[in-house]
């Protein structure tokens, strides 16, 4: 990585980690448990790849600061439930996430459980505010936003493939089942930050719309990809969380399916059909590109 884009991808993640914690009820606020818990959650911690991801392309577009800040932070909010609920005992049951004790382990299966509900409610009220902002998006298109991110949330999108998901414990899926299951659970937030991003920037033409998906789609399966060789090859301090979990679990992954060198080869061939989806926008796609090869060559 550059050390242009080093310092880029640290200042998106420092204003981040500001707008979140301005986004969030104080912990003294009533109920100070469940808002603690909350910023317990969210803060402090993460690769904050969604909010870079809005931010990237919103950059394509010459988006306005506070929508992006708006929507970086909406939907690390929905990832950070998702992660909160993942983590329960009546799924993964996970004790470690972001090298800390989960939520339910910190507080308990209650506290956990409203903290996924309610950082979930908080990111559509973050969201639906820019009505209210300096320069507010067209509200057109700001409703448009508010879907996409909700189509992504729910059973069509990360909930549906978190079902999908629990659903494969101990049975055996195809290449093409994996797939459809990970473009759901992890793909569709991935590809709503992306078209959020460019979102507040403009009204997509069609062929723009059609390179961004075509680059979520391979940045989405990438990511997974190389989560399954890291949980397979790296350790629990490394990752910030239980090492070994998916094959303990005896859940399908691209690494149980194709082994552990085809997946990286495919990880691989997907950064670079990523890089090609962009190839329509030039130099000004540049972070977006960089952040395929993050999101590849990482190793936590």
């Amino acid at each position: 990585m550059s050390a242009a884009f080093d310092d880029w991808m640290k200042t998106v993640q420092a204003g981040s980690e500001n707008d979140l914690s301005a986004f969030l009820p104080p912990a003294t606020a009533i109920p100070t448990k469940l808002h603690a818990a909350m910023r317990y959650a969210l803060l402090g911690g993460g690769k904050r790849v969604r909010p870079l991801l809005v931010y990237a392309a919103g950059a394509l577009f010459g988006a306005d600061a506070a929508i992006l800040a708006r929507a970086a932070a909406a939907v690390e909010m929905i990832h950070a439930y998702s992660l909160v609920h993942d983590d329960m005992p009546c799924m993964d049951d996970d004790e470690l996430r972001r090298g800390k004790p989960t939520v339910h382990v910190a507080y308990d299966e209650a506290t956990a459980l409203l903290v996924g509900d309610a950082l979930q409610s908080q990111a559509f009220l973050v969201l639906a505010e820019a009505a209210a902002d300096a320069n507010p998006v067209p509200l057109a298109r700001l409703v448009a936003m508010l879907r996409l991110l909700a189509h992504a949330s729910g059973s069509a999108g990360m909930c549906g493939g978190q079902a999908i998901d629990l659903d494969s414990v101990g049975i055996s899926l195809t290449l093409e089942q994996l797939e459809q299951m990970h473009q759901l659970k992890t793909g569709a937030l991935l590809r709503a930050s992306v078209v959020l991003g460019a979102l507040a920037g403009k009204q997509l033409e069609q062929d723009e719309l059609d390179a961004l998906n075509v680059y979520a789609r391979a940045i989405g399966l990438a990511f997974q990809v190389v989560d399954d060789v890291l949980d397979a090859t790296a350790d629990s301090a490394t990752l910030g969380k239980t090492a070994g979990k998916d094959a303990a679990d005896n859940k399908p992954t691209y690494v149980s399916i194709l082994g552990l060198e085809p997946s990286r080869a495919l990880a691989e061939k997907l950064r670079l059909d990523a890089h090609a989806a962009l190839a329509p926008f030039g130099d000004k796609a540049l972070r977006l590109r960089e952040l395929a090869d993050l999101i590849v060559q990482r190793k936590a």
